[in-house]
């Protein structure tokens, strides 16, 4: 949240010159790789830096510093990290009390924002703020409240309520289990092992604590404020958007001449009682224990399946076995957070805000866990009934592996990363040997995530040797998966772009940066075909589809709605099963380009939104010629 200094023309042309050389002595940055990386030292442990004001300062100085540097010594072309710096810095300016850089800092981010819904939020809460602490002075005051609330209102009511909706409600679902407990437990799961590992944390884990910081100065104390704002916006204006995907359905219920489809839900389970009309099935199998049909793997009479270990398991559905609450109460838990995040009132959400109200911060480790745990039992079934949706043709081959739930992950290793690679190997060569035609990947692997578990494990000395690391271990995966890939044409690979608002070519997803012909990546757009908040982004994701609060199966039969380019992604997997189920005789790139062909630019041109309808109506006459 940062704003650019206005320089009159004359200083401008004044100083052009001397910009223009400083500009290209400036080392270009493309990728994640080349952004310097810096740590710092925590002598104590997170939660006593947070209330040792002046170690603290001291520390976020520093953090400070090292951002100014980077900036003006790195061209970054990468607007999603600039913001990100500018965020830390304004966090920063704040608790320094220095208000008017902080408001030039968000005007700076507002220039960087892409997305418009984006642009509107930044600045939204800390901008009123800033106004109430100018006006009145003291934050203790009656008086400041009330200012602030004004301003608030004031700012919430002048927003596009179209275009904000989601961020409006997820803002207000967010700020309704915001409490000191939670985010000290925040803390105390995810930060305070890394410190007491390495005595230090990374420039990623202090710009997270130092917007902590800023959160319980700042936000916390007016969380009444803000919801009861938020609140009665909502109310005000909430009225549905309008529905673009129903009149845009293909439904081929009823239809004649259709071709079995298999499609792959490469995800962490299916349970398969939930669709026995539509699943793959190897009649050279039984279910009894016995490899029949000597392919290696045990009754894969559906499909085929690994465990957190990379080894071979017949158990096509993750089960929940370690959490803590039952199957039933995750369930309800999980519904009552979405519906937090949508402003749904319901008795989950109740139940949920209560229970994150007296929640301790040694809670937070375990909920977050059992929350995670519900997540991977359902993912790939709510996945699956969205792929095969209106396609009786469509044959469901669960392809399962398992992601570690706990709030520390397990160190990632070269071993380990071996072991992967060979069980890409083995999965992608049972497509060939099944003849799978697509295969839907809600998932993305990210070199962020395999650093940050390094980190969080105390591996590697420095930074950059941590930084080695994680790119030796990531590009075991990557070149393997890519590779894989390229080698079956014939396979058409939907993936999702990946939920953390970046750039997925700057970031390097894989295989959602991958330039190949027969990857289709799917953004997230809601229900009116605006763009989501959290969707990734960039050159690489070539469509658009609905990906929030879509409502699919859990595992048992119940349905949930949920959002993620985990929806988005099987939807456009969806349209490509219905392309072969009409014609058989498609390559990947020709269903691809229909898809492409068929859909509509969004109302300011920066994407393209799926439009099922129309890509089979282009089938229709590309079988006529």
């Amino acid at each position: 949240m940062k704003e650019r200094v206005l320089l009159s023309w004359l200083l401008v042309f004044l100083l052009l010159s001397a910009v223009t050389v400083e500009a290209t002595n400036k080392k270009k940055i493309t990728s994640i790789d080349d952004l310097p990386r810096y740590s710092y030292d925590v002598e104590t442990t997170v939660a006593v830096l947070l209330k040792d004001d002046a170690a603290f300062n001291i520390f976020a100085d520093q953090v400070g510093v090292d951002i100014e540097k980077t900036l003006a010594e790195y061209d970054i072309e990468d607007n999603t990290t600039l913001i990100g710096y500018h965020a830390t810095l304004f966090d920063i300016t704040m608790l320094n009390r220095e208000y008017d850089d902080a408001l030039r800092l968000i005007e700076t981010m507002r220039e960087l924002q892409e997305k418009p819904a984006n642009k509107h939020m930044i600045g939204l809460v800390s901008g009123s703020i800033i106004r109430a602490m100018q006006d009145v002075g003291s934050e203790d005051s009656v008086l400041y409240r009330e200012t602030f609330a004004q301003y608030l209102s004031e700012s919430v009511s002048q927003l596009p309520w179209g275009v904000v909706q989601e961020q409006i409600e997820g803002l207000k679902g967010r700020t309704e289990i915001f409490s000191e407990n939670l985010l000290m437990g925040t803390i105390q799961t995810s930060l305070e092992p890394v410190v007491e590992k390495t005595g230090q944390l990374s420039s990623n884990f202090a710009a997270r604590v130092i917007a902590l910081r800023y959160v319980m100065d700042y936000q916390l104390p007016l969380k009444n404020e803000i919801i009861a704002v938020l609140d009665q916006y909502i109310k005000q204006n909430r009225v549905e958007k309008v529905d673009i995907w129903q009149e845009r359905e293909v439904d081929l219920t009823g239809e004649t001449d259709l071709h079995p489809v298999v499609v792959a839900i490469w995800d962490t389970g299916v349970d398969v009682d939930v669709f026995p009309d539509n699943l793959w099935v190897n009649t050279a199998e039984k279910l009894n224990g016995i490899d029949d049909d000597g392919n290696g793997f045990v009754d894969d009479v559906h499909g085929i399946a690994y465990d957190i270990d990379y080894e071979k398991t017949p158990q096509l559905l993750y089960t929940v076995e370690n959490a803590q609450a039952t199957v039933s109460a995750l369930k309800d838990m999980m519904k009552g957070f979405l519906d937090l995040q949508a402003a749904i009132e319901s008795p989950e959400a109740s139940a949920l805000r209560q229970k994150a109200a007296t929640m301790e911060p040694e809670d937070m480790a375990p909920f977050m866990e059992d929350l995670m745990q519900y997540a991977l039992h359902m993912h790939g079934t709510h996945v699956g009934g969205i792929a095969i949706d209106g396609n009786p043709a469509a044959r469901i081959m669960p392809v399962r592996f398992e992601v570690d739930y706990h709030v520390v992950p397990p160190a990632p290793t070269v071993e380990d990363a071996h072991k992967a690679a060979q069980m890409y190997r083995d999965i992608i060569n049972y497509y060939k040997t099944n003849t799978v035609r697509v295969v839907n990947m809600s998932w993305v692997g990210t070199i962020r995530e395999t650093e940050r578990a390094l980190e969080m494990n105390g591996i590697g000395e420095t930074p950059g040797e941590r930084a080695k690391l994680a790119r030796e271990i990531y590009d075991i995966t990557k070149e393997t998966i890519y590779e894989l890939i390229k080698n079956t044409p014939e396979i058409l690979y939907v993936n999702g772009a990946g939920n953390d608002n970046d750039d997925v070519s700057f970031e390097d997803f894989y295989p959602t940066s991958f330039d190949l012909p027969n990857i289709l990546v799917a953004g997230a757009v809601d229900q009116a075909g605006d763009e989501t908040s959290f969707t990734s982004f960039g050159e690489r994701v070539d469509i658009y589809a609905n990906g929030y609060e879509v409502m699919s199966y859990l595992p048992g039969g119940d349905s949930m709605p949920a959002s993620g380019t985990s929806m988005s992604s099987p939807q456009a997997a969806n349209l490509a099963a219905k392309l072969f189920a009409l014609e058989p005789s498609l390559t990947s790139v020709e269903a691809i380009d229909l898809i492409i062909q068929g859909a509509d630019e969004s109302a300011d041109g920066r994407f393209l939104l799926m439009n099922p309808k129309r890509s089979v109506e282009l089938l229709k006459e590309y079988k006529k010629k």
